[in-house]
């Protein structure tokens, strides 16, 4: 109980000291859906939905978490903004705290409580999962329920095995993200020939466990696209046989292992190559796991630091181990990785990319203003920049440029967004071709401010808010972004 206390107070602190963007599924896959699922407005639902839910590639039982969290603070008549932005992300912070205590509890049963403390201290360390771990990313569950799961996993040694508890959460995370299954294959399979009642674990754990959570995700994606849809199918078709996600970008083959996992585990590195060395056999079974996804994961052509959190966990047995056989050095080795892992932390959870949120509380104030119903807000960044109206909870006019792939097979194809980009000022000039369509708001990167400069003055737009974003401005993303406001009574 201490020990849960002390995980649940240093996550609820994590989440508070994490306030940047990450990648726009943070929102766009989880909120803004849950946020559509319960405020209706009278012009339809309340929450823009992505492409991926045109096309039933994601399913509902991730977003209904939160929707659960809407529903409640709405009967409760406390839907404030700040509420529906927070409350989901303590939720995944306090889901966090267990998932640590099990790591540890997991470790203490296989080893002793000293290594369990090591590990421990090397998971609360851990930038990436500190950067990571309070978001609403589907990512981030995958990885709190593998965790879960690997408490129950029957390795060699444990009293806490237990087939049927492990499976159903695996089955629980393939449902959010069919991903998560990838990490599990070694391991299940591992533990199938292991077994010696073969028929039983199958005939009564694997069936009725597949039935029942492929069962409760048909009926729950049933209710919501009012249709009977395997999304778990159409998201593999996409992501692995049509290889679609080569449209937000692709990376060489050894990018996981020559960038990937190195960044994500930072100064653990060293530590976690020792602790390869020195864990005992029956930990085989869980580096062959982290190098087994890892290398499927390489065969994918659009790679992520974030599709390789889940095996952060399972490093980070081996980092602890390590750190415990470091009898003499332990001290200043746990210096080491806490003072070189509290720079990235906080660097990336209170500077890097933080203007996508900050923006959000200057759409929000327009929410107050009594010409609400003539306030409309255009978006000109590269596409899910911001988040939508789960931060801004108010029916106001919202647009942003789309970019959907194209699933047709067309080869010339261009989304809105990269059209723009060719031409910013000939597609605005073309797109508002007259006063009564301009939005009252602009928001956008300032590196495309020169650019768009001579509309800017053309419409009487005038600037009214400059936020940081980052340091390391790339491409189409600036250092700030621009709000800029159209002054009244000004028409051609």
């Amino acid at each position: 109980a201490p020990l849960l206390a002390l995980s649940v107070a240093l996550r609820a602190l994590n989440c508070f000291l994490v306030q940047t963007s990450f990648v726009p599924d943070e929102y766009w896959q989880s909120l803004e859906v849950a946020h559509r699922m319960v405020f209706e407005y009278p012009w339809g639902n309340y929450g823009h939905l992505t492409w991926e839910w045109a096309n039933a590639l994601r399913g509902y039982s991730y977003p209904l978490i939160f929707a659960t969290i809407y529903k409640a603070l709405q009967l409760l008549a406390k839907d404030d903004v700040q509420l529906l932005i927070w409350i989901p992300r303590l939720a995944q912070a306090v889901l966090a705290a267990f998932a640590d205590v099990k790591l540890y509890s997991l470790v203490q049963h296989l080893e002793n409580a000293e290594t369990a403390r090591c590990v421990y201290f090397c998971q609360l360390c851990s930038w990436f999962t500190w950067y990571s771990c309070t978001r609403t990313l589907t990512n981030t569950m995958e990885t709190q329920l593998t965790i879960f799961a690997l408490s129950y996993y029957p390795i060699k040694g444990s009293k806490m095995g237990n087939s049927c508890k492990y499976l159903v959460l695996i089955a629980l995370a393939a449902v959010i993200r069919p991903t998560a299954v990838i990490p599990w294959i070694p391991l299940v399979f591992s533990h199938f020939l292991q077994e010696q009642r073969k028929a039983d674990l199958i005939l009564h754990n694997f069936i009725p466990v597949g039935l029942v959570t492929v069962g409760a995700s048909l009926i729950i994606d049933r209710v919501f696209f009012g249709e009977w849809v395997l999304v778990q199918l159409n998201f593999l078709k996409f992501n692995v046989l049509q290889n679609l996600g080569t449209f937000y970008g692709s990376h060489p083959w050894h990018w996981y292992f020559t960038q990937g996992l190195p960044v994500i585990l930072g100064t653990h590195l060293p530590f976690f190559i020792h602790g390869c060395v020195l864990a005992p056999k029956r930990y085989h079974i869980f580096l062959m796991t982290v190098i087994w996804t890892v290398l499927i994961y390489s065969m994918l052509s659009h790679k992520e630091f974030r599709f390789i959190y889940p095996v952060l966990p399972f490093c980070m047995v081996f980092c602890g181990y390590s750190l415990k056989h470091l009898k003499a050095w332990k001290k200043s080795a746990a210096g080491f990785l806490l003072l070189s892992n509290l720079l990235p932390a906080l660097y990336t959870g209170l500077v890097h990319q933080r203007g996508s949120l900050d923006v959000m509380s200057h759409i929000q104030h327009l929410c107050s203003d009594s010409h609400q119903s003539n306030t409309s807000v255009f978006i000109m960044m590269p596409c899910h920049s911001t988040p939508f109206y789960s931060h801004v909870h108010c029916p106001l006019k919202m647009r942003f440029l789309q970019c959907p792939p194209d699933l047709s097979g067309n080869e010339s194809y261009i989304d809105e967004a990269d059209v723009f980009y060719s031409n910013p000022l000939g597609w605005l000039n073309k797109e508002f071709y007259n006063d009564t369509l301009l939005p009252s708001h602009l928001i956008f990167f300032s590196v495309l401010e020169q650019e768009i400069s001579s509309f800017l003055a053309l419409w009487g737009y005038e600037k009214t808010a400059t936020v940081f974003h980052t340091h390391v401005p790339q491409g189409r993303v600036g250092s700030h972004i621009y709000v800029y406001r159209k002054k009244t009574g000004i028409n051609h």
